[in-house]
């Protein structure tokens, strides 16, 4: 009966065991995979951050078609750290300047005009901006890391938060006189 009892136990105790699982921060601001690296790990080394450039971020071929004369009538484009190192957004229709800022202290624009097939990566965290440069509409396609992505605009949570940021704070932070800080407020 004892050995019953215990096995019983040992089976509604292992139901009950609870499960936790997270994203991790990021430790830097980006990893551009090194395919040159000797390193071997899971993945690919990642690039020295001040040797990063523009084209590490970006892929432009999506918007040409494939050879489909095979059996299955199709021409798959993978897109991977093979082909942006970087590795968000993939652009439809039109022209879309998009840019991030790396972190402080080196504060790097790292910027681009995409067009009709281009792909372009924002490291998680990062300010970043997408502008309509074209004539007409952009269409653009965004994945996001996330299972429910928010959109936090910098100047609303900054200028028009609830309650306000101390005006002494926004003065010493922008290096600005306290009008300046009210008049931007008023805004939002």
């Amino acid at each position: 009966m004892a050995k019953h009892f215990l096995l019983l136990n040992l089976i509604a105790v292992s139901f009950c065991c609870a499960v936790l699982a997270f994203e991790s921060s990021p430790m830097q601001d980006f990893c551009v995979a090194d395919p040159a690296s000797t390193v071997k790990v899971n993945g690919l080394a990642c690039k020295d951050p001040k040797s990063v450039i523009s084209e590490d971020f970006f892929f432009s071929c999506l918007h040409l078609a494939g050879n489909t004369s095979n059996s299955f009538g199709i021409k798959v484009t993978r897109v991977n750290a093979t082909q942006i190192p970087g590795l968000n957004t993939l652009v439809l229709e039109g022209s879309l300047q998009v840019g991030f800022v790396t972190s402080n202290p080196e504060n790097r624009l790292i910027t681009k005009v995409l067009k009709k097939g281009d792909v372009s990566v924002f490291p998680i965290g990062l300010v970043h901006y997408q502008r309509n440069v074209g004539y007409g509409n952009a269409v653009a396609v965004a994945a996001l890391s996330s299972q429910n992505p928010g959109v936090t605009s910098i100047a609303n949570a900054v200028f028009g938060s609830e309650p306000a940021i101390a005006t002494d704070i926004l003065t010493k932070a922008f290096q600005v006189d306290e009008t300046v800080v009210a008049q931007v407020q008023s805004k939002f």
